[in-house]
């Protein structure tokens, strides 16, 4: 088995970062990224220069997924991608999930599943996804883990804190891996209790490690015998409480609720890890915008009016200001640097005044090199592609257990 790679909604190429990064047996074979209603592709741009010359890129690679043809796109071991997840926003109103602008592009990664069922599928999403929509909690991820059965994979998913195992951003995300049940690694895995995989030999729980739990506590649904793996059925009536572990194996979602085991934070990378030495004036915050931080970063409570008329109190918690550099970074935004209570504001290393993050800094929160994305593209969107990032780190340590995964197949 060839140690190959499709990155889809690439973005800038985290993934292909992590697994290059993590083993220098892997290939990238195709990969796509396209933004829309952007007229330059910064994003793109920014991939191809770092990697044209190595391959994966094509007249497909910068065209909207939806019009990719299957036949374009080559056989391949594992197919990765963080696909976009803006409709998966359960607290804003109008979020519509799966069934949203940005949710349905999981059908596109359906429909390439269907035509090439890779070995392997490593894919990432933010930790709302396991409670989409509002209404009906579960049910977008439920559906993606029945069409996933369907195609004859079992599952599964863990939610990641980066900051949890030592690296240097408090980045909760969803990770799914899935994996075909011909492969040999299925055929070992099926050997294992249900309890086994979720607590040591699974995917996820042999790269990071958990806390030990109680069999007991593992909750299941058997979405076969319920709703006959009918994506229908499942869109209409699933309703479950996923917990930020588990799997799906043999018709059965099994799910609980697991604690990072803390032995590798000895060694956490932290903000300060990071911080450049010397930074250019244009970081350093204003003395007349002062006040206008302090404000933003306060706790508050405010007297609102409703649009039915009754009035309420907004109340609002306060963030640590400055930034503790002891500790590693916040979860950045797509908005960081920009006057908003969550961009990041620190103590400057050198002379003590405050600041905001550099680009660069940036790059480094997510594990990526030195000016990844100094590539022509604006300042804001460099830190606009940071915020919308995975913790290149975390990536790594998947791309090695993946490689000696692949070297038992053949």
């Amino acid at each position: 088995m060839k140690y190959t790679i499709c990155e889809l909604f690439a973005g800038v190429g985290g993934f292909r970062v992590g697994f290059e990064k993590g083993s220098s047996h892997w290939t990238t074979v195709w990969a796509n990224q396209w933004e829309p209603s952007k007229k330059t592709q910064h994003a793109f741009e920014c991939y191809k220069s770092h990697f044209e010359t190595s391959g994966g890129i094509n007249e497909f690679s910068n065209v909207d997924i939806s019009q990719v043809p299957t036949e374009s796109i080559p056989y391949h071991t594992v197919l990765v991608g963080g696909f976009p997840c803006q409709d998966y926003s359960v607290a804003s109103t109008g979020a519509k999930g799966i069934q949203g602008k940005k949710g349905v592009l999981w059908w596109e990664i359906e429909r390439i599943l269907k035509d090439k069922r890779p070995p392997f599928v490593l894919l990432e999403n933010v930790d709302r996804l396991l409670k989409s929509p509002s209404k009906q909690r579960g049910r977008d991820f439920g559906v993606i883990i029945n069409c996933l059965a369907k195609l004859g994979y079992s599952i599964e998913w863990r939610v990641i804190n980066a900051a949890e195992y030592g690296f240097q951003q408090r980045r909760r995300r969803t990770f799914i891996f899935a994996v075909h049940n011909t492969t040999n690694y299925y055929k070992e895995l099926k050997n294992q209790s249900v309890y086994q995989q979720l607590q040591h030999s699974g995917f996820f729980s042999s790269i990071f490690n958990i806390q030990t739990f109680s069999q007991e506590t593992i909750n299941g649904i058997d979405i076969k015998e319920k709703f006959d793996l009918d994506t229908l059925k499942i869109s209409n009536d699933f309703n479950f409480e996923f917990k930020n572990s588990g799997m799906y194996r043999n018709g059965v979602i099994y799910t609980i609720e697991t604690t990072p085991n803390n032995l590798l934070t000895k060694y956490q990378i932290t903000l300060q890890d990071v911080l450049e030495k010397h930074v250019d004036e244009k970081y350093i915050l204003s003395d007349e915008d002062l006040e206008k931080w302090i404000y933003m970063k306060g706790s508050k409570a405010i007297e609102r009016t409703s649009k039915e008329g009754h009035k309420y109190i907004f109340r609002e918690g306060g963030i640590a200001f400055p930034d503790s550099i002891n500790k590693p970074a916040r979860t950045m935004l797509t908005s960081e640097s920009t006057k908003n209570r969550s961009t990041h504001v620190v103590e400057d290393v050198e002379t003590g005044r405050l600041r905001v993050l550099t680009p660069l800094e940036c790059e480094r929160i997510n594990g990526f090199p030195d000016n990844w994305t100094n590539t022509g593209m604006t300042q804001s969107f460099r830190y606009f592609c940071m915020g919308n990032a995975l913790v290149v780190n975390l990536i790594e340590h998947m791309a090695r257990k993946l490689q000696q995964i692949v070297e038992e197949e053949d």
